[in-house]
């Protein structure tokens, strides 16, 4: 194995990105804020179940307005960052989200329904502000193991968010469990508000913005590294419904915890060493291999053991991906547009997470559990095909560049670093 690939313990990366100013307040509000938000949809399932009778299908409806007023709204609000600056957004956002989770426990199902995709849309946008916040703070070669940082923490806030949900509706109440997550987005709202993070960094204009017309920055190679992100999720969201069905096919449904767990801090170890190593990846070649990496997870046997080694390589590929499409949409949106962008990005992780699971389910209600992993991960190597041409005509572009005389223009077109 040659030297910069070598994989060995390096924190120095870690050490220089957070000595950068505001990037470590910005990282510890990222991680409290987030939680909240990762138990909305825990705590809206117990909700329609226990405090409304509803089933499990109405349930999954609240969610999808959810996820797709979310999807619609994220590049919405995040040009509106871009053109007024974040405090106005974190303002309107803030007093949706108090509206809508004060009136939502006394809201009838047929209300709910509709209350829930406006709040979407109008969802206090704290992953793509962290992320476009990265991005102004920390100079583009320092990127990786901010954004790997960031990563991280969103996979903590997932592993304490929902938990958390749940024990709140076993020791209190569904309709109480409502009003603290509420409570407790508002509180991340104001939090965010307060701490302002820069949405520009020191060498970029901080007036009015020109306007970039889109097919100057949605080119070809942004669209890919989207289509890379919405595989991406797509395969973990299917991921996280086909292990239930494995361990309920088994018997083994008490050791789910235990098993996403498991998952979780295989990600976790790969986020760090992802940002830790001494070179880049292509978001592309890490969503491909996460891919493949699931395809075979559902055949690792019945017991829960085997299930939880068998999605370890998986498991490892998780936040490194999301941290490698985040780092890339940075480098390639001009910062007059990068709120939007981020905007778009977070739309194309949630759409990925909102197919995936019911495909996934509708996969294992047709044939096994096993297949679940099967067809997401076939799905996501299907999708790293047909953008392996981008990046092959990027990277000759970027060879001829490199072997051709200096000339300003074409390497301006060429470097996503340079707007």
């Amino acid at each position: 194995m040659s030297p910069e690939v070598r994989t060995h313990v390096n924190i120095k990366p870690y050490r220089e990105a957070l000595a950068l100013p505001g990037l470590r307040s910005l990282l510890l509000v990222a991680v409290l804020a987030r939680i909240p938000l990762t138990a909305t949809g825990v705590a809206l399932t117990f909700h329609v179940l226990l405090d409304l009778d509803g089933n499990y299908a109405a349930a999954g409806l609240v969610g999808a307005a959810i996820t797709v007023g979310a999807a619609i709204g994220g590049p919405l609000l995040g040009r509106l960052v871009d053109r007024r600056g974040l405090r106005p957004v974190l303002v309107l956002t803030a007093i949706a989200e108090a509206v809508f989770w004060a009136t939502a426990p006394s809201l009838p199902y047929t209300l709910l329904l509709p209350a829930a995709f406006v709040a979407g849309s109008l969802a206090l946008p704290i992953f793509s502000v962290v992320r476009q916040s990265i991005a102004a703070l920390v100079p583009a070669d320092q990127r990786r193991p901010a954004y790997a940082l960031d990563s991280m923490s969103v996979e903590l806030s997932f592993i304490v968010g929902p938990a958390l949900a749940v024990a709140l509706v076993t020791a209190i109440s569904a309709r109480t469990t409502l009003y603290l997550v509420g409570g407790g987005i508002v509180a991340a709202g104001i939090a965010l508000w307060v701490l302002n993070p820069s949405v520009r960094s020191a060498d970029e204009p901080t007036g009015p913005q020109r306007r970039v017309p889109r097919r100057e920055w949605l080119t070809p190679r942004l669209l890919a590294v989207l289509a890379v992100s919405t595989a991406a999720t797509l395969v973990l969201g299917g991921t996280d419904v086909a292990v239930i069905a494995v361990l309920r096919a088994s018997g083994d449904i008490g050791w789910t915890g235990a098993v996403l767990a498991g998952w979780a801090v295989a990600s976790l170890a790969g986020g760090f060493a992802y940002g830790a190593a001494h070179r880049s990846f292509s978001p592309l070649a890490l969503m491909a291999a996460l891919s493949l990496c699931t395809i075979p997870v559902g055949l690792g046997g019945a017991h829960w053991w085997l299930l939880c080694l068998a999605l370890i390589p998986a498991g490892a590929l998780c936040a490194p991906t999301i941290a490698a499409t985040s780092d890339a949409v940075s480098r390639l949106a001009p910062a007059e547009v990068r709120g939007e962008a981020m905007g778009l990005h977070g739309s194309a992780v949630t759409v990925g997470i909102a197919v995936g699971a019911p495909l996934s389910g509708a996969v294992i209600d047709a044939r096994t559990p096993a297949w679940g992993f099967v067809v997401t991960g076939a799905l996501g190597a299907l999708v790293a095909l047909v953008v392996l041409p981008i990046e092959l005509r990027r990277r000759r572009s970027a060879a001829a560049a490199l072997s051709a005389p200096v000339s300003p223009a074409p390497e301006t077109d060429l470097t996503p670093a340079t707007h």
